[in-house]
């Protein structure tokens, strides 16, 4: 899936003539903390709420300083690496642009996060499993056999650094119920085994956390 698959339309990015007092608005109206400033379909960069609280409202946005760097995807990029644009530079939205920086719109965090915990890995049944592994012997391909050799199938994995940075947590989530002879399998290879949860306790911790909400509402 491509950035230009997942553009948000209706948003209108502002001008440098336009003002903090219009910028606030449009951001206020779209519940965003950033927004886009373009110039003859040139992506200038972005502006946060910040920026504008910091400067006189009442003055053309052309006039600040930014303190933003200009993060931009290209439509190309794989939604992966949008997602590591947003959390790396802690932003709401991220501009996409084409082959010669034209502005083509945006694309939201809300709208990224909706699209990766609607698709199939997140939303098909299976279990979690995470794997605490040494940096220098990480290898997917062993780990996926190990998963292959007792009829599992890997649905998704992410890679995360430990606090110890000779380390990796590796989340695997697999599309089976129960993973009892997984979890034997990777200990017979001497993986460490950090965290599992089954189906069914997927299951209870998604009712525990409903019947808690249902009993907020009804106070």
């Amino acid at each position: 899936m491509l950035a230009k698959s997942l553009l948000t339309d209706g948003i209108i990015p502002l001008k440098t003539s336009d003002t903090g007092e219009e910028a606030l608005g449009l951001m206020s109206e779209f519940n965003l903390s950033h927004y886009p400033i373009v110039n003859n379909e040139q992506l200038l960069g972005l502006i946060s709420d910040e920026d504008i609280i910091g400067n006189n409202i009442e003055e053309p946005i052309g006039s600040y300083s930014l303190s933003l760097s200009k993060a931009y995807a290209k439509e190309t990029d794989h939604l992966y690496e949008v997602l590591g644009l947003l959390g790396e530079s802690k932003l709401t939205i991220i501009p996409v642009v084409d082959s010669e920086d034209n502005y083509l719109g945006i694309i939201t965090q809300n709208d990224l996060l909706n699209y990766f915990a609607e698709s199939g890995s997140f939303t098909e049944p299976g279990s979690v499993l995470v794997l605490e592994i040494p940096k220098r012997d990480y290898s997917m391909s062993e780990i996926s056999q190990i998963v292959e050799s007792e009829e599992g199938i890997i649905l998704s994995s992410f890679i995360n650094t430990n606090l110890d940075e000779s380390l990796v947590d590796v989340t695997l989530k697999i599309n089976k119920h129960n993973i009892a002879s997984i979890i034997a399998n990777f200990e017979r290879y001497s993986y460490k085994v950090k965290f599992t949860m089954q189906e069914e306790e997927i299951f209870d911790a998604a009712k525990e956390r409903y019947d808690s909400l249902m009993s907020y509402l009804n106070v």
